[in-house]
């Protein structure tokens, strides 16, 4: 729907509430969802209108929303919808979310303060009136995707986490050994009690406070559930990092809260707590790999760090119930990482320059003023211009190409090339470097160096090419060769 299109209907939703037209229209900053906000106002009024072009989403959502602001719930209140035309048009809760008020809190720089552990201890206070009084009368048929945190959103959860994060992260793993502890996981989680309102995305984003109170949004993925999803999302949340004593102070406060709804055991509520736990920090880390490592968005990336940190904190002080084999070797893997610890500093750009010379008018000059890089010797190889079917010819020729990929000599010698520059990449990009040489020498500057440094540009582009990584290449001689032609 185009633009012109859009602000009729808003504008008109508008109206039908306040009576009046807005004056001010303007488009919300983009989350990491594919819907539009735009915020709507006309002197003391103002709303939010959605525009998203999922209609279940859209009818979940709303039905949602009408259904807790029945209940009492602190959601926002529906003010009209277009439905038919995808939008809505909603109360606006303002820009005050929980995770702007621990940055305002200096949360990143000091830590947790008595504020911040107040905000979230009042969050967690009205997460068990969701789980449980939100479930009275409601239809969960209405749900999107799927009706219930069941088997089968399970398994997308575990798929989405191993086709976009572990093979995108080439991490090994057994296909088959991993199918199994997918479902060995799996009957443990289904075995907790699943008849609860699961909101399915609660974290620091969703949790808006107004006049100093918790209100909810972005629950139009709820479903029935487990208890236990919502508290392992927000405690163990990448972007937040809380520590492991904060996360522990605010679990019992939660299962305080709990306990006013529910006569439950907590040693049984612990049973499946870390399983839930894990689930949920797989289908982030599958969400970081589409968005961050598949679409390369800086956000995303960023969140790759401190998923590792909780997942290492997992790994070392948590056993579960159940054995999962090759699953806890694939976290074991991923938390002693290299190549993802270094996407932390992926938003540093990193220009490996490229060069190709002849030793004969010397070595090129590293104009970044850094000094040093590495100079590589290819005369040791042999020479195919010394042949005349290739004498006119270059390492960028497919005669040429064809013969070099044969000689298993210059294999080894680029196989131990890639080794040496791999290493140095990942410490200049660990410790935020932006440039680094590599030149490729031989006796022409025509046919070895030039393969040796396209073989170089397309390795790294491989290896490391969902990074912030520039690979320029430079042929010397023939640069020089066509400013004299």
């Amino acid at each position: 729907m185009n633009e012109i299109k859009k602000i009729e209907i808003f504008s008109s939703l508008f109206y039908s509430k306040f009576g009046v037209q807005p004056s001010d229209i303007v488009k919300l900053p983009p989350s990491g969802s594919y819907r539009e906000y735009y915020r709507l106002k006309e002197g003391v009024n103002s709303a939010i209108a959605a525009y998203n072009e999922d209609p279940k989403e859209n009818e979940a959502f709303v039905y949602l929303t009408r259904h807790f602001f029945s209940k009492g719930l602190p959601v926002p209140e529906l003010y009209g919808e277009k439905l038919e035309n995808d939008i809505y048009l909603l109360e606006d809760l303002g820009d005050d979310m929980l995770l702007s008020f621990m940055e305002k809190h200096n949360y990143y720089k000091y830590g947790v303060n008595s504020e911040i552990i107040d905000a979230y201890k009042q969050t967690l206070e009205q997460l068990p009136k969701f789980q449980v009084e939100g479930t009275t009368d409601l239809d969960y048929s209405v749900c999107y995707p799927r009706h219930a945190f069941d088997r089968q959103s399970m398994m997308w959860d575990l798929n989405y986490f191993k086709y976009y994060f572990l093979k995108l992260s080439r991490v090994p793993f057994n296909e088959q050994l991993l199918e199994d502890d997918f479902n060995t996981l799996c009957d443990h989680l289904l075995s907790a009690d699943c008849n609860y309102f699961l909101y399915r995305d609660f974290q620091s984003r969703n949790i808006m406070l107004k006049n100093k109170q918790p209100y909810f949004i972005d629950y139009q993925g709820g479903r029935k559930g487990s208890l236990h999803y919502d508290i392992a999302s927000i405690l163990f949340e990448a972007k937040t990092h809380l520590p492991a004593h904060v996360r522990n102070e605010l679990l019992e406060h939660y299962l305080d809260s709990l306990g006013k709804q529910l006569d439950i055991s907590r040693e049984k509520f612990m049973e499946h707590y870390y399983g839930y736990v894990y689930i949920r920090m797989m289908q982030a880390m599958g969400a970081y790999g589409f968005r961050g490592l598949y679409e390369k968005k800086p956000l995303f990336l960023q969140s790759i760090p401190p998923v590792l940190s909780h997942l290492e904190w997992l790994v070392d002080n948590v056993e579960l119930p159940v054995k999962v084999p090759e699953l806890s070797k694939v976290w074991r893997t991923l938390v002693e990482s290299d190549y993802l610890r270094i996407i932390a500093r992926s938003h540093f750009s990193l220009t490996v320059n490229v060069n190709s010379f002849s030793y004969r008018r010397g070595i090129p000059i590293d104009e970044s003023a850094n000094g040093g890089g590495f100079v590589f010797d290819c005369r040791a190889i042999h020479n195919p211009g010394k042949y005349e079917q290739y004498k006119n010819l270059s390492g960028t020729d497919p005669e040429v190409i064809t013969y070099l990929e044969k000689d298993p000599e210059l294999t080894g010698f680029l196989n131990d090339v890639f080794s040496i520059t791999d290493r140095s990449i990942v410490k200049y990009m660990d410790r935020g470097f932006t440039s680094l040489m590599v030149n490729f020498g031989c006796t022409g500057g025509q046919h070895r160096s030039v393969f040796a440094a396209e073989m170089l540009k397309k390795h790294l582009m491989e290896k490391f090419g969902i990074m912030n990584l520039t690979v320029i290449v430079r042929h010397r001689e023939q640069e020089m060769k066509k400013d004299l032609d």
